[in-house]
């Protein structure tokens, strides 16, 4: 027989490949770095790119642009995931509405966020709800997708049994529906979470004093590349963070989904 791994050798296994995958990128980007393939300075090393981030974070700017951005996304993601998340389950119940929301969606997905800075400056300045707005605008098309989709997909007759049964309204969407679309719910919210921060790049391009994105272009035009890959590097480990979270909770709430 095989013994049980325990807690921690089974920690280990799960940790061993992601953390593999981290010292391969770590030894192929150091490899690029000294082999003077790019030219000197515009490609660091991740020890130079280590020190940028710790006078970074030493200095107080990093706190301060984390904060900043952390605001603006998060706001930017609770409004467009309430109203995406709202849309989505009134197009997947409503054949009829779906007919009328699914061309104006479709018109709006392939214009980006980065697209409608100017207009979003135009519009309301800027200043933060410019930022917040593209956030949501993006968040909204993302959930509202994800959220139709597995709406859609609840089998009618689940519906008409609970009906049958003499299940109020209420019931049958807090006990049938979402249970059933409780999955795509999560993917929606997971995904929605790494638009938003693809949009905040977006909405902090168009007039910031603050923020990671903001600091990437000033340090772009300074040519400070070290600081540039550290302000990425902490942009890449934000999201892993949040989906890890989001992760975590359908884990905790959604078990008989897939997270």
């Amino acid at each position: 027989m095989h013994a049980t791994p325990s807690p921690p050798g089974r920690a280990l296994g799960r940790l061993g490949p992601p953390l593999g995958a981290a010292a391969a990128v770590l030894a192929l980007w150091s490899l690029a770095a000294w082999s003077g393939a790019v030219a000197p300075g515009l490609l660091p090393t991740p020890s130079e790119t280590a020190a940028a981030l710790a006078d970074s974070a030493r200095s107080g700017t990093l706190a301060t642009d984390l904060a900043a951005s952390l605001a603006r996304a998060g706001q930017g993601f609770a409004l467009g995931a309430v109203i995406g998340g709202a849309l989505g389950f009134a197009t997947g119940c409503l054949p009829r509405l779906a007919a009328a929301v699914n061309p104006v969606v479709s018109f709006l997905r392939p214009i980006p966020a980065i697209a409608l800075v100017p207009l979003a400056t135009a519009w309301f300045g800027i200043g933060e709800t410019a930022k917040r707005l593209l956030i949501a605008y993006a968040v909204l098309l993302a959930v509202w997708l994800y959220v139709h989709d597995g709406v859609s997909r609840v089998p009618v007759s689940h519906l008409r049994a609970a009906r049958s049964l003499g299940a109020p309204l209420h019931r049958r969407f807090t006990e049938v529906l979402l249970p059933a679309a409780a999955p795509a719910l999560l993917a929606a919210l997971r995904y929605g979470a790494s638009v938003a921060l693809l949009a905040l790049v977006a909405a902090e391009l168009g007039g910031a004093d603050s923020g990671l994105a903001y600091r990437l272009q000033v340090d772009g035009q300074f040519l400070r590349v070290d600081r540039m890959f550290a302000g990425l590097i902490v942009l890449g480990l934000l999201g892993v963070a949040v989906d890890l979270v989001l992760a975590g909770i359908g884990r905790r709430f959604v078990h008989w989904g897939s997270s």
